[in-house]
């Protein structure tokens, strides 16, 4: 459905419709603070957006990076997942970002076992990410996810001094890289939701729910 002269909010009321129809709640619908809940079952992200786009009558156009990001609670059972498209015709630099993207994930995803730390997923982000140029997002990580929507612990895709624990089987964490063009800042606009990259680079977003395992790792929201 993401193509040129698609509204995001058709994308929205879709998604929406197929997760209600399938017996499950969208996780994101209402989600935050009381004063400004978040207004939609899909975050949809365009060019510098990064993350926490919000749905309506904005229409994509060609050669726009489109990121999806969904959560869903089905039977009390949270789940996140993300992806970035880019509609055609394709800039040789949006395919290049969207795979170095998608790498970090799967890097990020290949780190997961029993007696790795966090920081081993973190790392793995980072260092594929600024191997190629890219600019990774600090304000905003990864997390523990399942019985609610954002549990611990957070999971970074940089280094940092924050806690970092060790993954021991039955956790079940959502990684998800976001990648800039350009450089590292982001900011949030004042609908209090919509994070951008300060030097308006395109940025994208990736992301699954991965259960650690006995032997290493199983991706729970594969597409």
């Amino acid at each position: 459905m993401i193509v040129a002269g698609v509204s995001t909010g058709e994308l929205d009321r879709f998604a929406k419709g197929y997760i209600v129809d399938h017996g499950g709640k969208p996780a994101f619908l209402e989600y935050g603070d009381s004063s400004n809940p978040f207004p939609a079952s899909l975050c949809i992200s365009i060019n510098e957006e990064v993350i926490h786009g919000i749905p309506g009558k904005r229409k994509i156009l060609p050669g726009d990076v489109v990121g999806i990001d969904c959560g869903i609670d089905l039977g009390g059972y949270f789940s996140d997942a993300a992806f970035t498209v880019a509609v055609p015709p394709v800039a040789p630099s949006s395919e290049r970002l969207l795979r170095v993207t998608r790498e970090c994930l799967d890097r990020a995803i290949a780190a997961v076992k029993p007696g790795a730390r966090i920081h081993d997923v973190s790392r793995a982000v980072f260092s594929h990410a600024r191997a190629n140029g890219y600019g990774v997002v600090r304000q905003y990580c990864g997390h523990g996810v399942g019985f609610s929507q954002h549990e611990d612990p957070q999971v970074p895709n940089y280094v940092g001094s924050g806690p970092n624990p060790r993954m021991v089987p039955g956790m079940v964490i959502a990684i998800e890289p976001m990648i800039n063009e350009g450089g590292d800042g982001v900011a949030e606009l004042d609908d209090g939701w919509t994070v951008v990259t300060l030097d308006k680079s395109r940025s994208a977003h990736f992301e699954h729910s991965v259960a650690v395992t006995a032997t290493g790792a199983e991706v729970l929201t594969a597409w």
